[in-house]
């Protein structure tokens, strides 16, 4: 059987932890960080997890755990 292809956007954007679970970046934290305010800031450095259905999609994309 040939290998499977990794989804090259999910790569980027994705990581799975030791546990299996699906880490990402959260949104929000680029620019215009001017008006935000620091506890917000505080809480984008922490990376997101994904759950559910997204979960789902992100590991079919990453067969090899990328």
């Amino acid at each position: 059987m040939p290998k499977l292809k990794s989804h090259s956007g999910a790569k980027k954007r994705f990581r799975i932890s030791a546990t299996g679970k699906i880490k990402y970046k959260k949104a929000g934290a680029r620019h215009l960080l001017a008006g935000m305010s620091s506890k917000r800031g505080r809480f984008l450095r922490k990376a997101g997890q994904l759950s559910g259905s997204d979960a789902r999609i992100v590991h079919r994309m990453l067969p090899y755990g990328n």
